[in-house]
């Protein structure tokens, strides 16, 4: 009986004991760990020239209206069509009744029609915007990174910040007199890739208000700031 005791009394110090061992690998699995954090930035260039041109106008008769805004914009877009590098895309297109003072009947229809143009050659978009401006009115100019210089820009930066990584990787073993590290994990996010960059129209009323020859305007695209970060942790190797 009592070797009955004694041996069950073994096999629950044997149970206790597997049981424990998934928490220590657990424990182990965080010992002498660090969390790090490395970012690199550049400038880009904000490469790509997107002009949003519209025409708008009102007649009672909503037939007749419809028919002038399509004949204004098809011929814009001939017209664009002849420039070589440029990017047409046709923006809303909107239609709404005009109500009398009382606002119960219908005196007439309003339309407004979008043109967008994009292109990373200004020169050639600035000269043709300032023509198209001769029947259209100017929307807004926006200046965006284009998609090849933003994959180029990602490529070099993700690059950089892995090298970053390491670089603080090694800088924190150091500190802690370890022989050596290895790489538990690594997160690399991309930011700061601004939306379109939004310059007001001034720069080109003149050419708008002008009778005589349409103005190619001067344009400056500038650059936006973008970054790569690497979050990541790492496993200090002790030396015995």
């Amino acid at each position: 009986m009592h070797t009955l005791r004694r041996s069950a009394a073994l096999l629950a110090l044997s149970v206790g004991t597997v049981a424990s061992l998934p928490a220590l690998a657990a424990d182990e699995l965080h010992y002498n760990q660090i969390s790090l954090r490395a970012e690199v930035s550049q400038e880009v260039a904000r490469d790509l020239m997107i002009v949003t041109l519209y025409t708008e106008d009102q007649n009672t008769d909503p037939a007749k209206l419809a028919a002038d805004v399509s004949t204004t914009m098809n011929k814009a877009l001939a017209q664009a069509k002849q420039v070589k590098d440029i990017t047409l895309r046709q923006g809303s297109r909107n239609s709404y009744p005009i109500y009398d003072t009382k606002g119960q009947k219908i005196t007439g229809w309003r339309e407004r029609a979008e043109l967008r143009l994009e292109s990373s050659d200004f020169a050639a978009l600035s000269k043709l915007t300032g023509e198209l401006l001769t029947d259209l009115k100017m929307g807004g100019m926006d200046f965006a990174i284009a998609t090849p210089t933003r994959k180029a820009s990602e490529d070099a930066l993700l690059k950089e910040a892995v090298t970053a990584f390491k670089a603080r990787a090694q800088l924190a073993t150091d500190a802690l007199g370890g022989k050596g590290y290895k790489i538990v994990n690594l997160n690399l996010n991309s930011n700061g890739y601004p939306q379109p960059f939004m310059r007001a129209p001034m720069m080109m009323k003149a050419a708008a208000g002008m009778d005589s020859a349409p103005v190619t305007p001067d344009v400056e695209a500038g650059t936006s700031q973008v970054s790569m970060t690497a979050d990541g942790s790492i496993e200090v190797l002790m030396t015995p």
